[in-house]
């Protein structure tokens, strides 16, 4: 087991600039020895703000670099197979972004190669490190709803708006399902999806519909569908990215026998529970500055063998199969 772990970042975009790349500095026994983009001054730049000591326009060179022990991959999904597939080679432990990958069956190539090579992979679904969705986990295990029944899922978003980016953009890559495997509906549901694979256990059935109704890029921009886990829960969902302001939401509800939970995924970091025969309840929380730093700190914690991360390769790519069943009624 390593007792330093001294990361490599592949892609230092803007993810890295706040949500992860600053963790991997401040989680004790890990520290960031280098990062790569494409556009080397761009990578320089980023390693100069945050006082990174190499960088690299070389994929490559910096996964050959000796004083790197494990891997980052933070680029888009199209190329989340082939740094894993290199890092894995090289013996080295990989952090990929998610999704994991843009299909399934790129994702079981990583967990292929990476048992081949006897490295572990694990993937940026951050949140079951998150302490409100801990406590959601929490309530669940402690029955506090009683057993569950049904998910909800609605997530509407109107389609001229910041969060989303110019629809029109070449460079918006999250809306070209070549690269992304999809359009918002991979890069937000996943997380959804994944969660609900962390606390209600594996969806062993999935069927949906996908649209593209405004015509505003190439990927779908409504998604419609209903999913069983093997618990026998029954969840739907239902994700539109082309509505009107006043239609906006964003809420997730598991309903049990005894009473719900409420919860945003993205922003809102309350926890709202609903008991028969008990006043409402909400728990409070606020999201630590760099939001993938709990996730991380399990990395490294697994990585020096004194704990486990509960976000692996064998999770993620759960994920990806479910999306794919929604999207796309099967597997590609």
């Amino acid at each position: 087991m390593e007792k330093q772990i001294q990361w490599g970042i592949i892609g230092v975009g803007d993810v890295c600039e706040r949500k992860s790349g600053p963790a991997f500095q401040k989680v004790p026994g890990s520290d960031l020895l280098a990062v790569m983009r494409r556009n080397g001054e761009k990578a320089r730049d980023f390693a100069d703000r945050h006082g990174v000591p190499k960088w690299y326009d070389d994929g490559q060179a910096l996964i050959n670099d000796p004083g790197i022990n494990a891997i980052y991959i933070a680029t888009p999904p199209d190329s989340h197979a082939h740094y894993t597939r290199l890092a894995a080679v090289a013996g080295k432990p990989v952090y990929v972004e998610k999704p994991m990958a843009r299909t399934y069956a790129e994702c079981l190539e990583m967990i292929q190669v990476c048992e081949k090579h006897q490295v572990p992979l694990f993937v940026a679904y951050y949140r079951r490190a998150l302490p409100n969705f801990l406590k959601i986990k929490e309530l669940l295990e402690d029955q506090a709803i009683g057993q569950v029944r049904l998910v909800d899922i609605k997530l509407f978003k109107p389609l001229h708006q910041d969060w989303q980016g110019n629809p029109m953009d070449e460079t918006n890559w999250r809306l070209t399902p070549e690269i992304s495997g999809g359009g918002h509906f991979y890069d937000l549901a996943s997380h959804q999806l994944d969660f609900l694979d962390f606390v209600l256990g594996p969806v062993v059935e999935a069927q949906g519909i996908a649209a593209n109704q405004a015509g505003m890029y190439p990927a779908e921009d409504l998604v419609t569908g209903h999913f069983r886990f093997a618990s026998g829960v029954i969840g739907q969902g239902m994700w539109c990215f082309t509505t009107g302001v006043t239609s906006r939401i964003e809420q997730t509800r598991i309903v049990g026998d005894g009473g719900e939970i409420s919860f945003a995924y993205f922003g809102d970091p309350t926890v709202n529970l609903r008991r028969d025969g008990h006043p409402d309840e909400v728990f409070t929380f606020t999201y630590p500055p760099h939001i993938q730093q709990p996730l991380i700190q399990s990395i490294v914690a697994t990585l020096q063998g004194v704990g486990s991360c509960p976000s692996t390769g064998e999770s993620g790519v759960r994920t990806n199969w479910v999306m794919e069943m929604l999207v796309y009624g099967g597997v590609r």
